[in-house]
């Protein structure tokens, strides 16, 4: 054997050892998402990250992320935790965060993981008040509805999911509106004691109130920002770097970036620049 060959034969022994000369190749990591502009914000926002650290990844838009997660053809897809639990386990009755997280990660796939989901970061349902109902009824916290259940009128935009109760108090159904301004409209004239929005939906108009869910086991379920990925899949510091968003986003930085994206500002431009002003590993 010549001394070229010899050498390739002791790199290729030794290459799981000490790797001879091979450069570290990483393959593109596809983060999945719907077509919907939220769903491919978050998923810009987990490219951003793991690019940061120096990995290559891109979106990639499926019909159903989570059944491609399951087959391999994605390797990460973000989601919201009780949008997880509820595809997963219909009915389930988790509600604070942690036991959100806690039910959607038992119930998950035996070949898909999650990741740290971000406690300050969520888009469950939330009502909207005026500041004239806040001061009638005392305060604006949700803990103050079942007080008020009786004779409750609320809207919602087209058929957005609900919930049917907030403690004690049974819901009635909602009247449907066709957009955010007519739904807003209705309950500033009256119409409406409370209008159904998101946490992190930018459209809610600043002179109204968003009912706050500060009850330790919470009144509505949880929806927090989660990374779901195929498990073996991801190298340590990939792992770390999709983690680290937990730690970093809220909601308030949700809603700002999608009302960027509202206005037709790329998504992967408008992470990019969340993320260069909230660096990971910092």
């Amino acid at each position: 054997m010549n001394i070229g060959r010899l050498a390739a034969a002791l790199c290729a022994a030794v290459l799981v050892v000490a790797g001879c000369s091979e450069p570290d190749r990483h393959a593109e990591l596809l983060v999945g998402s719907t077509a919907d502009a939220n769903s491919t914000l978050l998923a810009a926002v987990y490219v951003a990250a793991l690019r940061s650290y120096g990995f290559p990844a891109r979106a990639d838009i499926a019909g159903n992320p989570m059944a491609e997660l399951d087959t391999g053809e994605v390797t990460v897809v973000p989601a919201y935790t009780g949008r997880v639990l509820r595809g997963l386990q219909p009915g389930a009755s988790a509600l604070s965060d942690k036991q959100v997280y806690q039910a959607m990660n038992s119930a998950l796939p035996e070949g898909i993981a999650a990741g740290d989901y971000a406690t300050a970061a969520g888009d469950k349902p939330t009502l909207v008040i005026t500041p004239g109902t806040s001061a009638t009824w005392g305060g604006s916290d949700l803990s103050l509805l079942p007080e008020h259940c009786a004779g409750l009128r609320l809207g919602v935009v087209g058929n957005t999911r609900v919930p049917a109760a907030v403690g004690s108090c049974r819901l009635p159904p909602p009247r449907e509106f066709p957009d955010d301004t007519a739904l807003f409209a209705a309950l500033r004239n009256g119409e409406l004691t409370a209008a159904w929005s998101t946490a992190a939906d930018p459209r809610v108009p600043s002179d109204l109130i968003a009912l706050a869910d500060s009850s330790k086991d919470s009144l509505i379920q949880a929806e927090n920002v989660v990374p779901l990925y195929r498990r073996n899949a991801l190298s340590t510091r990939e792992l770390l770097a999709i983690n680290e968003i937990a730690g970093v986003l809220d909601t308030a930085a949700l809603a700002d970036m999608r009302r960027k994206v509202a206005t037709g500002a790329d998504p992967q431009a408008v992470a990019d620049g969340w993320l260069a002003e909230h660096p990971l590993g910092r």
